[in-house]
Protein backbone atom coordinates (compact mmCIF):
# COMPACT_ATOMS: atom_id res chain seq x y z
CA UNK A 1 0.00 0.00 0.00
CA UNK A 2 1.20 3.63 -0.68
CA UNK A 3 3.27 4.92 2.33
CA UNK A 4 0.65 7.61 3.14
CA UNK A 5 -1.66 5.00 4.28
CA UNK A 6 -4.24 4.97 6.61
CA UNK A 7 -6.23 2.77 8.78
CA UNK A 8 -9.89 2.40 8.04
CA UNK A 9 -11.27 4.18 11.07
CA UNK A 10 -8.64 6.99 10.15
CA UNK A 11 -10.16 6.99 6.51
CA UNK A 12 -13.89 6.92 7.55
CA UNK A 13 -13.28 9.97 9.99
CA UNK A 14 -10.96 12.28 7.22
CA UNK A 15 -14.21 11.13 4.62
CA UNK A 16 -16.54 12.04 7.25
CA UNK A 17 -14.52 15.22 7.83
CA UNK A 18 -14.36 16.26 4.33
CA UNK A 19 -17.27 15.38 3.23
CA UNK A 20 -18.85 18.41 5.47
CA UNK A 21 -16.17 20.68 4.72
CA UNK A 22 -15.34 19.84 8.52
CA UNK A 23 -18.34 21.58 9.77
CA UNK A 24 -19.47 18.44 11.92
CA UNK A 25 -19.32 17.45 15.57
CA UNK A 26 -17.37 14.59 17.29
CA UNK A 27 -20.60 12.81 17.89
CA UNK A 28 -21.65 13.98 14.18
CA UNK A 29 -18.90 12.09 12.88
CA UNK A 30 -19.94 9.33 15.42
CA UNK A 31 -23.51 9.25 13.77
CA UNK A 32 -22.00 9.29 10.73
CA UNK A 33 -19.06 6.62 10.78
CA UNK A 34 -20.78 4.34 13.46
CA UNK A 35 -17.62 4.60 15.71
CA UNK A 36 -17.74 5.44 18.96
CA UNK A 37 -17.08 8.65 20.49
CA UNK A 38 -13.97 7.01 22.46
CA UNK A 39 -12.87 6.26 19.35
CA UNK A 40 -12.98 9.14 17.29
CA UNK A 41 -11.38 11.10 19.77
CA UNK A 42 -8.51 8.68 19.84
CA UNK A 43 -8.75 8.76 16.14
CA UNK A 44 -8.95 12.92 15.96
CA UNK A 45 -5.58 12.68 18.23
CA UNK A 46 -3.83 10.49 15.99
CA UNK A 47 -4.87 12.75 12.73
CA UNK A 48 -4.01 15.85 14.48
CA UNK A 49 0.03 14.18 14.88
CA UNK A 50 -0.11 12.96 11.41
CA UNK A 51 -0.72 16.56 10.43
CA UNK A 52 -4.27 15.77 8.86
CA UNK A 53 -6.19 17.75 11.17
CA UNK A 54 -5.37 20.70 12.44
CA UNK A 55 -8.07 23.32 14.89
CA UNK A 56 -10.93 20.67 13.95
CA UNK A 57 -10.49 21.13 10.39
CA UNK A 58 -8.30 19.11 7.77
CA UNK A 59 -5.53 20.21 5.97
CA UNK A 60 -3.79 19.60 2.36
CA UNK A 61 -1.99 17.02 4.29
CA UNK A 62 -4.96 14.95 4.21
CA UNK A 63 -5.60 14.83 0.81
CA UNK A 64 -2.03 13.43 0.27
CA UNK A 65 -3.14 10.52 2.51
CA UNK A 66 -6.87 10.24 0.90
CA UNK A 67 -5.24 10.63 -2.74
CA UNK A 68 -4.66 6.45 -2.82
CA UNK A 69 -7.98 5.88 -2.06
CA UNK A 70 -9.54 7.97 -4.76
CA UNK A 71 -12.26 6.93 -7.04
CA UNK A 72 -10.94 6.98 -10.38
CA UNK A 73 -13.18 6.31 -12.95
CA UNK A 74 -16.52 5.00 -13.45
CA UNK A 75 -17.79 2.02 -15.69
CA UNK A 76 -21.35 1.92 -16.77
CA UNK A 77 -22.24 -1.82 -18.59
CA UNK A 78 -25.29 -1.03 -20.82
CA UNK A 79 -25.01 -3.53 -23.15
CA UNK A 80 -27.93 -5.69 -23.14
CA UNK A 81 -31.48 -6.14 -24.47
CA UNK A 82 -33.45 -5.95 -21.50
CA UNK A 83 -35.93 -8.71 -22.81
CA UNK A 84 -38.01 -8.81 -19.31
CA UNK A 85 -38.94 -5.06 -20.18
CA UNK A 86 -40.52 -5.38 -23.71
CA UNK A 87 -42.54 -3.93 -25.07
CA UNK A 88 -40.49 -0.59 -24.41
CA UNK A 89 -37.21 -2.09 -24.90
CA UNK A 90 -38.03 -2.99 -28.59
CA UNK A 91 -37.19 0.45 -29.54
CA UNK A 92 -35.04 1.94 -27.10
CA UNK A 93 -32.06 0.87 -24.67
CA UNK A 94 -33.11 -0.21 -21.28
CA UNK A 95 -31.03 2.45 -19.76
CA UNK A 96 -32.10 4.81 -21.71
CA UNK A 97 -35.69 4.05 -20.52
CA UNK A 98 -37.45 7.11 -18.86
CA UNK A 99 -38.74 7.12 -15.57
CA UNK A 100 -41.17 9.94 -14.50
CA UNK A 101 -39.75 11.75 -17.58
CA UNK A 102 -35.78 11.14 -16.58
CA UNK A 103 -33.74 8.62 -18.08
CA UNK A 104 -32.59 5.59 -15.79
CA UNK A 105 -29.07 5.98 -16.29
CA UNK A 106 -29.05 9.77 -15.96
CA UNK A 107 -29.75 9.05 -12.15
CA UNK A 108 -26.25 6.94 -11.89
CA UNK A 109 -24.48 9.89 -13.87
CA UNK A 110 -25.63 12.23 -11.98
CA UNK A 111 -24.35 10.86 -9.04
CA UNK A 112 -21.00 9.94 -10.32
CA UNK A 113 -20.50 13.84 -11.39
CA UNK A 114 -21.62 14.70 -8.17
CA UNK A 115 -18.92 12.71 -6.64
CA UNK A 116 -16.15 14.45 -8.82
CA UNK A 117 -15.39 11.56 -11.21
CA UNK A 118 -15.46 12.55 -14.34
CA UNK A 119 -13.71 9.64 -16.22
CA UNK A 120 -16.47 8.05 -17.26
CA UNK A 121 -16.71 4.94 -19.18
CA UNK A 122 -20.39 3.57 -20.84
CA UNK A 123 -20.54 0.13 -22.22
CA UNK A 124 -23.11 0.21 -24.79
CA UNK A 125 -24.26 -2.72 -27.77
CA UNK A 126 -28.04 -3.19 -28.00
CA UNK A 127 -29.37 0.45 -30.10
CA UNK A 128 -25.87 1.86 -29.39
CA UNK A 129 -26.40 4.54 -31.47
CA UNK A 130 -29.32 6.05 -29.50
CA UNK A 131 -26.95 6.59 -26.39
CA UNK A 132 -25.30 9.07 -28.28
CA UNK A 133 -28.19 11.41 -26.97
CA UNK A 134 -26.48 11.45 -24.05
CA UNK A 135 -23.75 13.22 -24.94
CA UNK A 136 -25.79 16.22 -24.68
CA UNK A 137 -25.91 16.90 -21.25
CA UNK A 138 -22.69 14.68 -20.50
CA UNK A 139 -19.88 15.22 -23.13
CA UNK A 140 -17.19 13.64 -20.93
CA UNK A 141 -18.54 10.23 -21.47
CA UNK A 142 -16.59 7.93 -23.50
CA UNK A 143 -18.04 4.89 -25.40
CA UNK A 144 -16.88 1.39 -25.59
CA UNK A 145 -18.30 -1.08 -28.30
CA UNK A 146 -19.53 -4.74 -26.93
CA UNK A 147 -20.00 -6.56 -30.42
CA UNK A 148 -20.83 -9.66 -28.96
CA UNK A 149 -23.55 -8.46 -26.26
CA UNK A 150 -26.20 -10.68 -28.25
CA UNK A 151 -23.92 -13.78 -27.60
CA UNK A 152 -22.51 -14.02 -24.52
CA UNK A 153 -24.01 -12.58 -20.69
CA UNK A 154 -22.24 -9.06 -18.98
CA UNK A 155 -19.05 -10.83 -18.70
CA UNK A 156 -18.24 -9.85 -22.20
CA UNK A 157 -18.72 -5.82 -21.64
CA UNK A 158 -16.53 -6.45 -18.50
CA UNK A 159 -14.24 -8.21 -20.84
CA UNK A 160 -13.95 -4.85 -22.89
CA UNK A 161 -12.86 -2.24 -20.14
CA UNK A 162 -11.23 -4.94 -18.15
CA UNK A 163 -8.27 -2.65 -17.68
CA UNK A 164 -10.10 -0.18 -16.87
CA UNK A 165 -11.19 -1.56 -13.54
CA UNK A 166 -8.24 0.01 -11.12
CA UNK A 167 -9.72 2.36 -8.61
CA UNK A 168 -13.22 2.02 -10.44
CA UNK A 169 -16.96 1.79 -9.96
CA UNK A 170 -18.69 -0.71 -11.71
CA UNK A 171 -22.14 -0.27 -12.06
CA UNK A 172 -25.28 -1.85 -13.65
CA UNK A 173 -27.00 0.70 -15.96
CA UNK A 174 -30.78 -0.43 -15.25
CA UNK A 175 -30.08 1.28 -11.59
CA UNK A 176 -32.67 3.84 -10.33
CA UNK A 177 -30.56 5.62 -7.70
CA UNK A 178 -32.75 7.41 -5.29
CA UNK A 179 -29.81 8.28 -2.94
CA UNK A 180 -26.76 9.44 -4.72
CA UNK A 181 -24.59 10.03 -1.74
CA UNK A 182 -24.17 6.17 -2.15
CA UNK A 183 -21.63 7.17 -4.85
CA UNK A 184 -18.60 8.27 -3.20
CA UNK A 185 -15.11 10.00 -4.02
CA UNK A 186 -13.48 7.92 -1.54
CA UNK A 187 -13.55 4.30 -1.24
CA UNK A 188 -11.06 2.06 1.33
CA UNK A 189 -11.56 -1.32 -0.47
CA UNK A 190 -13.15 -3.44 -2.96
CA UNK A 191 -16.89 -3.46 -1.44
CA UNK A 192 -19.85 -4.48 -3.33
CA UNK A 193 -23.63 -2.56 -2.13
CA UNK A 194 -26.52 -4.88 -0.16
CA UNK A 195 -29.38 -4.35 1.27
CA UNK A 196 -29.37 -6.40 4.38
CA UNK A 197 -32.71 -8.53 4.42
CA UNK A 198 -33.25 -12.00 6.21
CA UNK A 199 -34.59 -13.68 3.36
CA UNK A 200 -34.15 -13.52 0.49
CA UNK A 201 -34.99 -15.36 -3.64
CA UNK A 202 -32.78 -13.13 -5.56
CA UNK A 203 -29.26 -12.70 -6.37
CA UNK A 204 -27.86 -12.35 -2.49
CA UNK A 205 -24.46 -12.14 -0.35
CA UNK A 206 -23.99 -13.97 2.48
CA UNK A 207 -21.31 -12.06 4.66
CA UNK A 208 -18.61 -12.87 7.81
CA UNK A 209 -17.65 -10.01 10.10
CA UNK A 210 -18.78 -7.63 7.08
CA UNK A 211 -16.66 -9.60 4.19
CA UNK A 212 -18.81 -11.25 1.38
CA UNK A 213 -18.51 -15.08 2.12
CA UNK A 214 -20.78 -16.59 -0.98
CA UNK A 215 -22.75 -15.72 -3.83
CA UNK A 216 -26.08 -17.27 -4.08
CA UNK A 217 -29.56 -17.45 -5.01
CA UNK A 218 -32.14 -17.33 -2.24
CA UNK A 219 -31.07 -17.58 1.13
CA UNK A 220 -31.82 -17.07 5.17
CA UNK A 221 -29.81 -15.85 7.68
CA UNK A 222 -28.54 -18.68 10.18
CA UNK A 223 -26.61 -18.84 13.47
CA UNK A 224 -24.95 -15.70 15.16
CA UNK A 225 -26.36 -12.03 13.22
CA UNK A 226 -23.57 -10.34 15.04
CA UNK A 227 -21.02 -11.90 12.62
CA UNK A 228 -23.12 -13.26 9.89
CA UNK A 229 -25.69 -11.05 7.50
CA UNK A 230 -27.59 -11.77 4.34
CA UNK A 231 -27.31 -8.92 1.47
CA UNK A 232 -29.56 -8.85 -1.32
CA UNK A 233 -27.47 -7.99 -4.18
CA UNK A 234 -27.21 -4.35 -5.83
CA UNK A 235 -25.13 -3.66 -9.16
CA UNK A 236 -22.89 -0.80 -7.81
CA UNK A 237 -19.44 -1.91 -6.86
CA UNK A 238 -15.86 -0.66 -6.34
CA UNK A 239 -12.63 -1.86 -7.17
CA UNK A 240 -8.67 -1.35 -5.79
CA UNK A 241 -6.11 -0.90 -7.77
CA UNK A 242 -4.74 -4.14 -6.57
CA UNK A 243 -8.07 -6.11 -7.24
CA UNK A 244 -8.54 -4.32 -10.59
CA UNK A 245 -5.28 -5.34 -11.82
CA UNK A 246 -6.35 -8.99 -10.55
CA UNK A 247 -9.92 -8.79 -12.52
CA UNK A 248 -8.35 -7.73 -15.94
CA UNK A 249 -7.15 -11.04 -16.09
CA UNK A 250 -9.27 -13.48 -14.36
CA UNK A 251 -11.99 -12.06 -16.48
CA UNK A 252 -10.14 -12.87 -19.65
CA UNK A 253 -9.32 -16.53 -18.31
CA UNK A 254 -13.14 -16.97 -17.45
CA UNK A 255 -14.40 -16.01 -20.80
CA UNK A 256 -12.37 -18.33 -22.30
CA UNK A 257 -13.43 -21.26 -20.53
CA UNK A 258 -15.71 -23.54 -21.30
CA UNK A 259 -19.30 -21.80 -20.90
CA UNK A 260 -17.41 -19.06 -19.55
CA UNK A 261 -19.23 -16.41 -22.08
CA UNK A 262 -22.66 -17.49 -20.37
CA UNK A 263 -20.95 -16.00 -16.90
CA UNK A 264 -22.30 -12.97 -15.33
CA UNK A 265 -19.15 -10.84 -14.82
CA UNK A 266 -19.19 -10.79 -11.07
CA UNK A 267 -19.28 -14.67 -11.20
CA UNK A 268 -15.52 -14.01 -11.81
CA UNK A 269 -14.60 -12.96 -8.18
CA UNK A 270 -17.37 -15.25 -6.21
CA UNK A 271 -17.41 -18.27 -8.77
CA UNK A 272 -14.19 -19.05 -10.30
CA UNK A 273 -11.45 -16.76 -8.34
CA UNK A 274 -13.42 -16.61 -4.70
CA UNK A 275 -10.15 -17.30 -2.98
CA UNK A 276 -8.21 -14.59 -4.82
CA UNK A 277 -10.53 -12.06 -3.46
CA UNK A 278 -11.95 -10.34 -0.01
CA UNK A 279 -14.67 -7.78 -1.06
CA UNK A 280 -16.58 -5.79 1.62
CA UNK A 281 -20.15 -5.46 2.15
CA UNK A 282 -21.16 -1.84 1.84
CA UNK A 283 -24.74 -1.34 2.96
CA UNK A 284 -28.23 0.32 1.56
CA UNK A 285 -31.61 0.18 1.77
CA UNK A 286 -34.38 -0.27 -0.65
CA UNK A 287 -35.31 3.36 -0.32
CA UNK A 288 -31.69 4.17 -1.93
CA UNK A 289 -32.33 2.28 -5.06
CA UNK A 290 -34.65 0.02 -7.51
CA UNK A 291 -33.85 -2.20 -9.69
CA UNK A 292 -36.24 -1.92 -12.50
CA UNK A 293 -36.44 -5.61 -14.15
CA UNK A 294 -39.31 -6.14 -15.97
CA UNK A 295 -42.42 -3.75 -18.03
CA UNK A 296 -44.63 -4.64 -15.12
CA UNK A 297 -42.44 -3.08 -12.23
CA UNK A 298 -41.89 -0.42 -14.61
CA UNK A 299 -45.33 0.17 -15.14
CA UNK A 300 -46.10 0.27 -11.26
CA UNK A 301 -43.59 2.46 -10.72
CA UNK A 302 -44.49 4.92 -13.42
CA UNK A 303 -47.79 5.05 -14.30
CA UNK A 304 -47.32 6.88 -17.23
CA UNK A 305 -46.80 2.93 -18.92
CA UNK A 306 -49.76 1.94 -17.79
CA UNK A 307 -52.09 2.14 -20.72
Amino acid sequence: MNSLSLTKKQFDVLVAMEETEGKVSQREISEMTGHGLGTINKVLKELTEMGCVSNGKITSTAYDYLEPYRVKRAVIIAAGFGSRMVPITLNTPKPLVRVHGKRIIDSILDAVIAAGIDDIIVVRGYLSEQFDQLLYQYPMIKFVENPSYNEANNISSAMCVRYLLKNAYVFEADLLLHNPKLVKKYQYSSNFLGIPVTRSDDWCFTTQNGIIQTQQVGGEIKGDKSKTGLYQEVGISYWSEMDGAKLAEHIKEVYAMPGGKESYWDQVVFKHFKKQYQVAIRECSFDDIIEIDTFRELKQIDKVYDV
